[in-house]
């Protein structure tokens, strides 16, 4: 992607579009262009100095010292950040301008560090689920290159699946739970990352994948009993209908629990069914999953 609206800085660096406009106008770091229908719109450089500048602004700088910093100051103001959240936010940061500008080698690079000095569980936790929130509104709403996409997503998900197959856990659970993803999500991070919890739980684990019609998971679902049916909605296809979905599942899987996640959970306001539940962030996906 080499150009982002005003809505897409928003979205990516947390700072309201209103306060991205007054910015402009008051200091010099943002110059945006604009199209023929006078509508601003920003490129890579631009998101990266956003980014930057809503950075050092969350941990105590003054945005009118910002503005007189140079990039070589910006950035070594940045890595003197001693806040450990500070320097997690930093390497999100560093994850979007690769995506931005399609450095892919730096993009897995960056990874791959930080999975050395940290973990893959922290690495999941600290650094890519915080990435794919950030993003996950430019899939919602396609603003995002396809290309771009399918290049992040499949480094990812190969992270994940060494993550998944790394696991080792002692503990045994009686509980089994069935990972599914509908026809028309095609989005499998966050029900990898879902599966890679569930595992350090012990938790015995069907895996479907994505893209997944539901009478193959009613089917599956009547031959291995599952406790828990769960699945994790990111942006499925533009005519999936989820109180469609909910309706026929509740209908199909009659008395089942069911659990979904991710961000189409979050801006719908109807009555669910009462075997269903939501998980609209991070936070409780994980303290559902440590309560069972």
């Amino acid at each position: 992607m080499s150009a982002f609206t005003i809505k897409d800085l928003e979205n990516l660096s947390g700072i309201k579009a209103h306060t991205i406009r007054v910015w402009e106008q008051r200091y010099t770091f943002l110059a945006p262009q604009r199209t023929e229908t006078n509508i601003r719109y920003y490129c890579n450089e631009e998101l990266q100095k956003l980014l930057n500048v809503a950075l050092l602004n969350k941990y105590g700088y003054k945005i009118s010292h910002i503005d007189r910093m140079t990039v070589a100051e910006m950035t070594e103001n940045i890595l003197s950040l001693s806040q450990v959240e500070a320097q997690q936010e930093r390497i999100v940061n560093e994850l979007i301008h690769c995506m931005a500008g399609l450095k892919m080698e730096k993009f897995e690079w960056v990874i791959d560090n930080y999975i050395k000095a940290n973990g893959i569980e922290k690495t999941i936790i600290q650094i890519l689920f915080p990435f794919l929130e950030r993003i996950g509104i430019l899939w919602l709403t396609a603003h995002i290159n396809p290309a771009q996409e399918h290049l992040v997503s499949n480094i990812i998900r190969q992270k994940l699946i060494v993550g998944i197959d790394s696991v080792k856990c002692n503990s045994q659970s009686p509980k089994t739970i069935l990972l599914f993803l509908p026809e028309g999500e095609h989005h499998e991070m966050g029900l990898l990352f879902v599966h890679y919890l569930l595992k350090c739980k012990g938790i015995n684990v069907l895996y479907l994948g994505a893209n997944i019609p539901l009478k193959d998971v009613v089917c599956v679902a009547s031959l291995k009993n599952p406790d828990i049916l769960y699945t994790h909605l990111t942006s499925c296809c533009q005519n999936f209908n989820f109180e469609k979905f909910l309706l026929n599942t509740h209908t199909q899987i009659a008395g089942r629990q069911v659990v979904i996640s991710g961000m189409l959970t979050q801006g719908y306001k109807k009555k669910i069914p009462a075997n269903f539940s939501f998980k609209h962030s991070l936070s409780e996906v994980m303290d559902y999953v440590s309560s069972l």
